[in-house]
Parts: C-alpha cells; sequence; structure tokens
C-alpha cells in the first residue's frame, strides 16, 4: 500500500510544477517585454539631436535614446541600443536584430500595414527647406520641375515626387542640407522638428523654411507585426506624456514641446508579387540607361589610365616610375566610397563641382586604372625579351614594338583577370548611388521605400545585376577562344 501511495503523490507534484510553469508563462504573455527584462532599440547613432554620440563624452544620446531609455526605465527593463544605418534599419528589425526602431519614424498608412507602430512621441509638420535667398519656392505646387534632396526611405520623398519634384535620394537630412547649399539640389521637404534643431544647432543662415506642405507627421516607435508589444509601449508613453517627461525631453534637445497624442490613421496594403511585376521595366531602364552605361565608360577610361600608368611603372625614368607607384599605391589603399565622396562631395569645397554622373565615371576610371596597372604591367611582364629583341632586329621602335609584338601577346594573358575587374566594377556601380546616381541598387531602395518589401525589391535587383555579370561572362569566354586561334600549339 505505501509503495502504490508514494509514485502517486510524486506523479500529482510533478503534474502541480508543469501546471504552475505553464500558467506563469501564460501569465508573461501579456507583457513581453517586462518577461524578457531587455528591450533592444535600433537606431541610427549619427542623425543629431535624435540619436548621436556626445562629443565630449563619447556615449550615445539623443531625444530618441533618451525616450527609448524612459520607456525601459518605466517598464523594468534594461535598453540596449543596436546602431544601424537608417536605409537598412527595418530589414535588420525584420532580422530580428533588435525589437524596436526609435529613429523618427513617422507613422504613416504603409507603415502601420507592415510594423506595429506605438502612439507618437513626438509630432511635428512637413516644412519646405530652400536656399535663403530663392523666393521660387513658397508651396508644394511650387516643387514641380525642381529637384528635391531626400532620403529614400522616408515619406518626405514620397510627398516631394507627388508634387513633382524631381527626387535624389541622400542618406540622410545632414546631407540633403548639404546639397542644398552647394546648389546641387533646389529643395529639401523634411519635419520641421528636424529643420528646427539643424537650425538651432547649427546657426545655419544659408538656408531658411519657405513654407509647410500642410500635413502633419507623427513620430513612434516600430515593432515587427503582431510583436505584442504595443501595449506595454504605449502604456509607458502615456506615462511619460503624462508625468511631463515627453516633453522635458523634447525641450532639452529640440527646445520646444514636440510631444503629442496618436491619431487614427487607415492601413492599406499591397501584393508583393504585383510590386515586382509592376517594376520590372523600371529596374531594367535603370540599368541599361546607368549601370551598363557608367561600366563601359568606367572601364574604356580606366583601361587607357591602366596602361600609361603600366608602362611608367616599367619606364626606366626613376621619377616617372614612382608617380605611378604611389598613384596605384593611393587607390589600392583608399575604399572606393571614399574616393567617390572626394570627387563629389569635398572638391566643391575648393570651388570644383562635378555632376553625379561625370563624378562617378571619374571616381570609378581613377579606380579601375589603379587595379587595371598591375594587371596589364604583369602581362606585358610575362612576354620573353626575346620578342623585344626580335622586334628590334626587324627595325621596329618601341611604339611599333608594343603595338604590334607585345600588347597583342600580352591581352590574351590579361584578358582573364581584367574581366573578373569589370565584372567587380558591374557591381561596384551601387556605390554611385551615394552620390545621387540612380542607377539599379538605388532604383530597387526608391521603390521599395513606401511598401517596405525590402526583400523582393533587392532580390530583384540582384539576379539583374548576376544576369549582366553572365553576359560578361560568356563574352570573356568567346574573346579567350578567340585569342586562343593565334597561339602556336
Amino acid at each position: 500500500m505505501r509503495s502504490r501511495r508514494i509514485p502517486l503523490l510524486g506523479l500529482l507534484l510533478i503534474v502541480a510544477v508543469l501546471l504552475a510553469a505553464c500558467g506563469s508563462k501564460t501569465g508573461n504573455t501579456d507583457e513581453p517585454l517586462s518577461s524578457a527584462g531587455v528591450l533592444r532599440v535600433g537606431t541610427e547613432g549619427v542623425y543629431s539631436p535624435f540619436s548621436y554620440h556626445d562629443p565630449a563624452t563619447g556615449q550615445l544620446v539623443g531625444y530618441d535614446v533618451d525616450i527609448a531609455r524612459a520607456v525601459g526605465d518605466k517598464l523594468g527593463v534594461r535598453v540596449e541600443f543596436v546602431e544601424t544605418p537608417w536605409d537598412s534599419i527595418f530589414a535588420a528589425l525584420e532580422a530580428n536584430q533588435f525589437d524596436v526602431v526609435a529613429n523618427e519614424v513617422t507613422i504613416t498608412p504603409e507603415r502601420q500595414a507592415k510594423y506595429d507602430l506605438s502612439q507618437p512621441y513626438s509630432v511635428g509638420e512637413g516644412v519646405i527647406v530652400t536656399r535663403a535667398g530663392d523666393t521660387s519656392i513658397t508651396t508644394l505646387a511650387d516643387l514641380k520641375g525642381k529637384v528635391a534632396a531626400e532620403n529614400a526611405t522616408s515619406n518626405w520623398s514620397e510627398i516631394a515626387r507627388a508634387a513633382g519634384a524631381r527626387v535624389e535620394a541622400v542618406e540622410g537630412f545632414t546631407q540633403a542640407i548639404k546639397l542644398l547649399n552647394q546648389g546641387r539640389v533646389d529643395v529639401v521637404v523634411n519635419d520641421s522638428i528636424a529643420v528646427y534643431a539643424y537650425l538651432a544647432e547649427t546657426d545655419d543662415t544659408s538656408v531658411k523654411i519657405a513654407g509647410t506642405v500642410g500635413e502633419k507627421s507623427e513620430q513612434g516607435f516600430a515593432a515587427r507585426k503582431d510583436s505584442g508589444l504595443l501595449p506595454e509601449l504605449n502604456t509607458a508613453l502615456d506615462e511619460l506624456r503624462a508625468d511631463g517627461t515627453l516633453a522635458a525631453i523634447s525641450q532639452k534637445y529640440l527646445k520646444t514641446n514636440a510631444s503629442g497624442a496618436p491619431a487614427d490613421r487607415a492601413a492599406t496594403a499591397r501584393s508583393t508579387w504585383q510590386l515586382i511585376a509592376d517594376n520590372l521595366w523600371p529596374l531594367a531602364k535603370a540599368a541599361l540607361t546607368m549601370t551598363i552605361p557608367l561600366t563601359i565608360i568606367s572601364f574604356a577610361i580606366g583601361l587607357v589610365i591602366a596602361l600609361g600608368v603600366a608602362l611608367a611603372r616599367l619606364s626606366p625614368n626613376v621619377v616617372l616610375s614612382n608617380i605611378a607607384r604611389f598613384y596605384i599605391s593611393v587607390i589600392r589603399g583608399t575604399p572606393l566610397l571614399v574616393q567617390l565622396f572626394i570627387v563629389f562631395f569635398a572638391l566643391p569645397e575648393f570651388g570644383v563641382k562635378i555632376d553625379p554622373f561625370p563624378a562617378a565615371v571619374i571616381a570609378f576610371s581613377l579606380n579601375v586604372g589603379g587595379y587595371a596597372a598591375e594587371i596589364i604591367r604583369s602581362a606585358i611582364q610575362s612576354i620573353p625579351k626575346g620578342q623585344w629583341e626580335a622586334a628590334e632586329t626587324i627595325g621596329l621602335n618601341y611604339a611599333g614594338t608594343l603595338r604590334r609584338i607585345i600588347l597583342p601577346q600580352a591581352a590574351r594573358v590579361a584578358v582573364p583577370p581584367l574581366s573578373n575587374t569589370l565584372i567587380s566594377l558591374v557591381k561596384d556601380t551601387s556605390l554611385a548611388s551615394t552620390i545621387l546616381v540612380t542607377e539599379l541598387l538605388r532604383q530597387a531602395q526608391i521603390i521599395a521605400a513606401p511598401t517596405f518589401e525590402f526583400f523582393a525589391l533587392y532580390g530583384t535587383a540582384a539576379i539583374y545585376y548576376w544576369v549582366i555579370c553572365l553576359v560578361l561572362s560568356f563574352g570573356q569566354s568567346r574573346l579567350e577562344r578567340r585569342l586562343e586561334r593565334h597561339v602556336a600549339r
């Protein structure tokens, strides 16, 4: 009898423990953040005064950063920040790199359809920013035919485009204002909060707020759809608004009370496959009119530069040879993106302003020249010295020997590595998007911005790049076989 009761009692205890555990787990599902004990926040870290590093301490600070910390304090959880570029911040959110985005995320119907958006913690309005002396733009109607600098994934780019402006996509507001100052664009449309914060921080008198767009903007936290985080986030924001914390943080960074209340918005959805189908031609057009021409022109000019640099490297003239060595060292020792920025953004400070496409051609050509020069030099050196001596015996000079004897043979050796350089250049042209060239990748970013279908559009762009590279690889094989015909067996 005793031997039977003990197992029965143990079984009952086990069942009770399991039920308690299940009950405890179920009870925490309504408060996932409090249960986890940590709030992971994605933010830029380079968007002053909303998310930036204090120059004195190096610490991450800012309006959105302080609000996220205040929310964490209200919920009794630890806050961890993950610094991510704005253009990839929503992709990182989808990849579960963090729980919420705190980076002045404007609440729009498209975003509400795709993400969980909290109540707003800042409220502003759209404003039109022009150069101080420009009186031609005061309303949205005046934007028709003008050039606007906007972040590709912001709602302001859609507003400017709908008003008839040609939108040049940039990384952020600071870069947009820089382009406006340089006269590269006519206007910037952005949130009044960001503009007033910029003017207060910089005392920049070269730009002005010329008008408003008549649209209210609300910024809040963004989380993955059906995350279950909104009840906790909204409750914390309500308490922070009621006790004056939001207003105090706003005054600290923006010199105004930008805290607000939520508004009702209707959500819309769009088919991913329909989005891809509708934009196959715009992506192809960007590839045909920008990516491919940029590749061909840059590569052709780069080869001419490379040949000259390679011959200079082989020259017995020490000065000429050292200049060529220095050029190759600089090109190979600095990132291509930095080279692009120097040509496009830095040269105007010395009075040299170059349009986006020519600037990209210059940077890419110089880059190809530095890398291809070593390929051509090694190909020339692979030709036996006896070929030079034989050419001298039949009366050919240096130029004639190169043109008729050496270079035709060196070309066969150089074709495979030069083809690799060309294929790499096709992919490198995507960096031109950072200097306002609307090539294939930038077109994909522009299309994906209002819908947040990043994987679909970036995947489609990747297929286009792949097809272009396949065609070039096929051309390389044909060229190699053609050159092999002239080789003695």
